[in-house]
């Protein structure tokens, strides 16, 4: 059950993405972003609510949002920074990048957690783990090299860059989320960093886009705004509820999850007729042959 659960949150990722693309092409970027996190905390908001006026209801359910001290809501709040930062960086990213680049540049996301956790708590890679860093690392420089045949260069392309980031503070927020989880539970976190998000874009677009928005890209509405909140918010709760069932392991969902890249992938060659298609896909192979010596690295 669990792992069907697993294959089901990476599907929806990959739907995630590409709706993601699909609201930011020609539109403007702070204010579909702000959109986002209006509605996925417009999801969430109910089970707080719920929670506080009728703990009983939803009390030992999977939806029920238990109460936090400042201290705890302290570190929400950190975490609703850390994503933030990275999503900021990864939309704009990904408005001006072809998904079929940003989808396996987004799935080494692993192995710089990997990377962190072996720096930051000390951890060891065995031989598994040090190969799916290295096919990593490889795939990476092929995909510079395909995303030269459309005119992208990596070294000097700043949306490259800021996918790059994006990617790092995501792999921060994973080490953050180990953190976390140690001490506070899944739906604590995942209903109020949502809120907490809202409330720090508020002055994003306030001071950074209004004054600006006429010299910029204009913002145009379209439905598939509303379908990135929903597909994430799915995707996340599938997510957490795969690993609260018995026998369930984190290496394998994690690495599972990370399969989203294959369905943003057919997206980005299907739906939004993307280039250079075949030297793409042998990058993506090594990404997902990296990811599951990463897999493998994690069962030894």
């Amino acid at each position: 059950m669990w792992l069907l659960l697993a294959f089901l949150s990476a599907t929806l990722l990959g739907f995630y993405d590409a709706f993601k693309k699909q609201s930011l092409k020609d539109n403007a970027v702070l204010p579909v972003l702000f959109l986002n996190t209006i509605f996925s905390s417009l999801v969430f908001l109910p089970f707080i609510l719920v929670s506080v006026a009728a703990p009983t209801a939803l009390q030992g359910s999977l939806f029920y949002v238990p109460s936090a001290s400042w201290q705890a809501q302290g570190l929400i709040l950190l975490k609703s920074f850390i994503v933030l930062s990275s999503w900021i960086l990864g939309y704009f990213g990904m408005k001006h990048l072809p998904l079929t680049i940003v989808g396996p540049i987004n799935a080494t996301r692993p192995v710089m957690v990997l990377v962190g956790a072996m720096l930051l708590f000390g951890e060891r890679l065995n031989l598994y783990q040090w190969v799916g860093v290295l096919l990593a690392i490889a795939s990476f420089f092929m995909l510079s090299r395909s995303g030269k045949k459309e005119g992208i260069d990596f070294k000097h392309n700043r949306w490259i860059l800021f996918i790059v980031l994006a990617a790092v503070m995501g792999a921060v927020s994973g080490l953050y989320d180990k953190y976390l989880m140690k001490q506070l539970p899944p739906m604590l976190v995942q209903a109020w960093y949502n809120l907490y998000q809202v409330l720090i874009m508020c002055p994003v677009i306030l001071l950074l886009w209004m004054p600006l928005r006429k010299k910029s890209t204009p913002f145009n509405w379209r439905w598939t705004i509303m379908l990135i909140s929903l597909f994430l918010c799915a995707a996340d709760f599938v997510y957490f509820y795969a690993l609260s069932l018995p026998g369930s392991m984190v290496s394998i969902v994690s690495m599972v999850r990370r399969g989203s890249v294959v369905v943003s992938f057919l997206f980005g060659a299907w739906v939004f007729r993307e280039k250079n298609l075949k030297s793409k896909a042998v990058d993506l192979i090594l990404v997902l042959i990296g990811m599951f010596f990463l897999y493998l690295g994690s069962r030894s």
